[in-house]
């Protein structure tokens, strides 16, 4: 995530929250499994994913939902 944060630094905003910390956040956004992805694109409805993704597989949906021109 630090790599993809970097990378697409001018058109994307990564967070981390920490589970233990913000239990209520996590129990918002229904979180059961670590770890969660959360997508927010601009346009459109935000996606949960759980469990863990490649780079790749990340950048996909980074390109195709969120990083649009």
């Amino acid at each position: 995530m630090e790599e993809l944060s970097e990378e697409y630094k001018d058109k994307l905003v990564v967070y981390k929250v920490d589970t233990e910390v913000e239990m209520e956040l996590s129990s918002i956004f229904g979180i059961r499994s670590i770890p969660s992805l959360l997508f927010i694109p601009r346009e459109g409805r935000p996606m949960m994913q759980a469990g863990a993704l490649s780079k790749a597989a990340l950048k996909s949906i980074i390109e195709k939902e969120l990083v649009k021109n």
